[in-house]
């Protein structure tokens, strides 16, 4: 089904609104924050240049409003338009959010000073004697404009560095997972997972070819690849195909679609309608064969070693929070092979391990992706942060509810911002432990 809001990943906490607000009242609240941002952020510009004469005042006052209007022009045209010349209008939508980035920032202290100030100046006001004057006015404080604006620094020099090195700075994390039923042929297999390689946000070939140098130098027992190949067309793939058809694995790789790969984000009324869009499906789905992966579409298949089997369950794109369901989990579950005491499910999106997973107990593992983790966060042993997380309960690394453990991966590729901070492009291998 197609969907009513085809966005990039990095907004979907403001058109799907945190838990705590609705949808209604999260964008204007969403916009006069931003509102706010901007005024504060000009403030504290102001404030610094507040001793110097009246030419650079006004200057610096110009050289703001359209250095911002500029900012902000590109930044719309480029997200509006995303057909074209992807290569450099990311990067204008990159630069956008890195400022808004940067001032939502600047706005805190200034805000909690304001507040104080206002408390001040209520005090001064009750405490007044009759017939008084106002007294001297409450300046803003120099020094905290200087700190705000070294604290907006901060995010927008980091997300101008995930542009241009963390998109492509391939991390490889390791899992270890213990399962008691895992079958004991089973003990030490080792399996890598990547998702979302989003191909079409590549401007080279170079990027992909050092992804899959790294995978290969694992050594995998089985490679697994949990949707979104593409950002819309099949084509945008074709050129990689080599490349990603150089992955390596003992047994038989799998791959699933995620949401991204149907091209519901295109509107197809343009471009020649149902007939065209299925057909892109079918082109895509030919790319998954000419790179030798085993594309699952509500199925299941069976490895089996020394006579011992487990099962690999893939479905079709199934998600909440108005993404498509295309997936069939009770077809793929059925399909699975009952002397298999050990199932592991491939599917996209992780909002499907609560909605349907969790009601199958006798799948042992489910692999998602979907969520990049927001693709800028905190990612720390100690403390692991992002803006998705207020629109998805599991958007990074491992869960588990009784025996079930669901992994998300934060995807290999990126789309909307053409950068990763925090949570950088990953390659997961898990080893199976019987225990």
């Amino acid at each position: 089904m197609p969907l009513p809001a085809p966005v990039p990943y990095f907004v979907v906490p403001i058109t799907g609104a945190p838990f705590f607000m609705s949808r209604k009242l999260f964008l204007p609240f969403f916009l006069a924050l931003v509102a706010a941002a901007e005024w504060y952020a000009f403030q504290a510009v102001r404030t610094l240049v507040q001793a110097s004469s009246p030419g650079v005042r006004r200057t610096t006052t110009i050289l703001y409003w359209v250095v911002t209007a500029l900012v902000w022009g590109l930044g719309i045209w480029a997200v509006s338009n995303r057909r074209e010349h992807v290569s450099y209008k990311a990067y204008f939508g990159g630069l956008l959010l890195a400022v808004i980035a940067a001032k939502m920032l600047i706005i805190i202290p200034l805000l909690l000073e304001d507040v104080v100030r206002l408390g001040r100046w209520a005090l001064q006001l009750v405490g007044r004697p009759a017939g008084a004057g106002a007294g001297p006015a409450i300046s803003r404080s120099e020094f905290l404009s200087k700190a705000a604006l070294v604290a907006g620094a901060v995010p927008f020099v980091a997300l101008i560095w995930g542009m241009f090195k963390g998109r492509t700075d391939y991390t490889v994390k390791r899992v270890v997972l213990r399962f008691p039923n895992l079958p004991a042929s089973f003990d030490g297999f080792k399996m890598l997972q990547i998702s979302d390689l989003h191909t079409g946000s590549f401007q080279s070939l170079d990027p992909l070819r050092r992804a899959v140098a790294l995978i290969n130098e694992q050594a995998a027992d089985m490679v697994f690849m949990t949707g979104d190949l593409v950002n819309n067309y099949a084509a945008e793939v074709e050129e990689h195909i080599d490349t990603l058809a150089g992955i390596r694995a003992k047994l038989p790789i799998y791959s699933v679609l995620g949401n991204h790969d149907y091209s519901d984000y295109v509107d197809w009324t343009q471009e020649g309608g149902q007939a065209a869009k299925d057909a892109n499906l079918a082109r895509l789905k030919n790319s998954h064969a000419r790179m030798g992966w085993n594309l699952l579409l509500d199925e299941a298949r069976t490895v089996e070693r020394n006579g011992e089997k487990i099962s690999i369950i893939g479905v079709q794109n199934w998600g909440a929070r108005g993404f498509a369901q295309y997936g069939n989990l009770a077809k793929a579950h059925a399909a699975a092979d009952p002397a298999a005491p050990f199932k592991i499910l491939l599917s996209h999106d992780p909002s499907h391990w609560d909605a349907q997973v969790v009601n199958y107990p006798d799948i042992d593992l489910m692999l998602a992706g979907h969520t990049h983790g927001m693709q800028f966060g905190i990612n720390l042993s100690f403390l692991k942060w992002s803006p998705v997380q207020y629109a998805y309960k599991q958007w990074a690394g491992l869960y588990q509810r009784g025996r079930q453990h669901l992994y998300v991966n934060t995807g290999l590729g990126f789309i909307g911002y053409p950068g990763r901070v925090g949570f950088l492009p990953e390659i997961t291998v898990f080893e199976l432990r019987r225990g």
